[in-house]
């Protein structure tokens, strides 16, 4: 009499962890846009919120931070002796990267930028900054205007 053999076998197991890693690995590769886009999403709200951090600083005090980059600005809104109402500056998604700032000279203007992943649709129409360090995410003062030529960076000015 012969036994009848209940389960799997290892290579049977094997071919089906197989098709699972391919079939995962395909999503994983297919969601990256998404996933650039909604990261350049948070860094063009990031920047709404600093802004609106930035204007109650204004208001409380008739100029701008003259912080020179995006810790001094950090420490700058998050100051409790200010007491304006600012806990938090939102930082760059991605790890090592920060968001640029610069106040003018007068300290009555300023710039606000990011560097962005894509070159999505969505985002376009929006000034972009030469001011922006590519190596160091700091802005440069003494080049102080939004425009330039990178269509990957993002940037609020007053």
């Amino acid at each position: 009499m012969k036994r009848k053999q209940q389960g799997f076998t290892l290579i049977e197991i094997l071919i089906v962890v197989a098709i699972i890693a391919i079939l995962a690995s395909v999503v994983l590769v297919g969601l990256g846009p998404t996933q650039q886009q909604g990261r350049d999403a948070r860094r063009i709200s990031d920047l709404r919120e600093v802004q609106t951090g930035l204007e109650l600083y204004y208001n409380k005090n008739g100029n701008y931070p003259s912080a020179s980059d995006w810790a001094g600005l950090t420490t700058a809104l998050t100051d409790k002796t200010q007491n304006i109402g600012v806990t938090q500056v939102p930082d760059d998604p991605s790890n090592g990267v920060h968001y640029g700032y610069c106040a003018n000279s007068s300290q009555s203007g300023y710039i606000i930028a990011a560097q962005l992943e894509t070159n999505s649709t969505a985002f376009q129409g929006y000034a972009t900054p030469s001011i922006y360090g590519t190596g160091s995410g700091e802005c440069e003062p003494t080049n102080f205007t939004c425009a330039g030529a990178s269509d990957k960076q993002y940037c609020l000015s007053l």
